[in-house]
């Protein structure tokens, strides 16, 4: 099943992303077969990391807890809040 995980950072906590961001993108890269696809929320001005979005695919939203709380971001108390929903795609870009 997919799942969407939007995570929003606590405030004034860029130096926390920024000293975890290493271990966070080797964490990713060792869940690639579940990450149908993620990256960083941007602020308003398109400058700063504020948060994190994922489409996930895991069995049961479990394993999608697990997955989440595992990330060196959860670990180092970054987020602020996270919201996990399961979802459906139903339309997807022309590739042309």
């Amino acid at each position: 099943m997919l799942y969407i995980a939007y995570c929003l950072d606590k405030p004034d906590h860029a130096a926390v992303r920024a000293a975890n961001r290493p271990a966070h993108v080797e964490f990713l890269k060792q869940h690639a077969a579940q990450i149908v696809i993620a990256g960083p929320v941007l602020s308003e001005d398109g400058q700063q990391m504020v948060g994190s979005l994922f489409i996930l695919e895991f069995d049961g939203r479990g394993d999608v807890d697990r997955f989440l709380k595992s990330d060196p971001y959860a670990k180092a108390g970054l987020f602020a809040s996270v919201d996990v929903r399961p979802w459906r795609k139903t339309i997807e870009r022309d590739p042309r």
